[in-house]
């Protein structure tokens, strides 16, 4: 029987659901750009709260049971998957999460289709059969990662791969976290709902309360810095996500450092964008690797410098790397490495003192040059880590896998 080819580039993207989260985000904002290159844009998902979203930008769901890891499923999507791809002429699948990159894979070379995969995350990979369950991921004709870090993680483990392996960093939505979009009302409005007094400054931690985050980290760094810092004030949003004891646990350590009046546990906060332009600097203390590091990114796009632990992708996300910019007096500067303790953008993971001394270090700058590395940043974090960048660069791939002009369609449609 022959297989159905559709008269136009048809991809289909598989994510287990639409709920909010990077490989969610990012299937939408593809869908957005094969249909602004010419192509028809497909998502087999079980569905969520971005559905909306992907219609509006012209993408389709087909809605399947694809977060399943049941083995029989996984065989019986493959099946449905294979059926997608004959009866609407699928032109390439891209997978963006094991499970249902099982189905894929099966469906795409069962139908000899061009099949990519892209790496969110780094995958816990302890055993053989966590690292065969894992190692789907790796046999894509094209496996994307979303950082140099974690393609030399998957370099590592699955080195007959290597060739296949490149970087495309995650989208910056510039259009949301764009300064001039966020009116002064916006921000007083969160600086009383935080409760934070006039005149002081904040510093902002964005992480949902787990452990592995960091919070301990600098609620410790924020006592040790107590008396040098008397106009700061530490403001920690996200959601416990259940985890009241661990909640519970961080409200009693700030008591016990005397620092109830310096630390605000805010929770929840649905203005990112507001909150990173009403703060003076981001932290993210995170003790144990990140695969990308989107609250740097962000943050820094707003014009909010950001210190950082050393670990995983965290440093990629900094400007400048590899070095920092390091004062030359008189306004000016150069890339360098200051010695130990006048770095104050990078420290090393779980250290209460060296976030502390990351801290006084960014404290004792000039203001002008604090503001020119805040404008460095904000250009760097805008250009090198725009949605437009990761659009164009995965269409890119497309193009030279099956031989489509997507990228360079989507690259006139998106300057007129």
């Amino acid at each position: 029987m022959m297989l159905k080819r559709s008269p136009w580039p048809l991809i289909l993207q598989v994510v287990p659901e639409l709920s909010t989260g990077g490989a969610e985000r990012t299937a939408i904002e593809i869908a957005e750009a094969v249909t602004l290159g010419g192509g028809k844009a497909l998502v087999i998902s079980e569905g969520g709260r971005l559905e909306d979203e992907l219609a509006a930008v012209g993408g389709e769901l087909i809605r399947m049971s694809a977060a399943t890891k049941n083995p029989a499923l996984v065989l019986a999507n493959a099946m449905r998957i294979a059926r997608v791809i004959r009866e609407r002429g699928v032109s390439l699948v891209h997978a963006r999460s094991r499970a249902p990159a099982w189905s894929a894979w099966i469906a795409s070379r069962r139908l000899k289709r061009t099949f990519v995969t892209t790496y969110h995350g780094i995958y816990n990979q302890k055993g053989r059969v966590k690292a065969f369950y894992n190692g789907v991921m790796a046999r894509g004709d094209a496996v994307i990662c979303n950082s140099e870090y974690t393609a030399r993680v998957v370099r590592e483990r699955h080195p007959k791969a290597t060739n296949r392996v490149g970087v495309i960093y995650r989208g910056l939505d510039v259009e949301r976290f764009d300064p001039a979009l966020v009116s002064t009302e916006r921000v007083r409005a969160l600086r009383e709902a935080w409760g934070v007094p006039s005149g002081k400054r904040i510093v902002l931690m964005p992480a949902r309360l787990t452990r592995w985050k960091g919070q301990r980290v600098l609620v410790e760094a924020a006592a040790l810095l107590s008396a040098r810092a008397g106009d700061l004030v530490f403001v920690l949003v996200g959601d416990d996500q259940g985890r009241t004891p661990y909640r519970e646990e961080l409200a009693a350590l700030v008591e016990a450092r005397g620092l109830a009046d310096r630390v605000i546990i805010a929770g929840h906060c649905d203005d990112m964008p507001a909150a990173f332009k009403a703060s003076w600097l981001t932290v993210v203390a995170s003790v144990e690797a990140e695969a990308f590091g989107r609250v740097s990114i962000e943050s820094q796009a707003m014009g909010c410098p950001v210190i950082a632990s050393n670990i995983g992708a965290l440093p990629e996300t900094i400007a400048p790397e590899p070095g920092i910019l390091a004062s030359a007096g008189a306004g000016a500067f150069t890339e360098a490495v200051p010695p130990a303790g006048q770095r104050p953008w990078l420290f090393e993971p779980g250290n209460p003192q060296a976030l502390c001394d990351s801290l006084a270090a960014a404290l004792a700058l000039e203001p002008a040059a604090l503001d020119a590395f805040r404008q460095h940043a904000m250009d760097r974090a805008r250009t090198s880590f725009s949605k437009r960048a990761l659009q164009h660069q995965t269409l890119a791939v497309y193009d030279r896998l099956i031989g489509t002009q997507l990228a360079a369609n989507f690259a006139n449609a998106v300057s007129r």
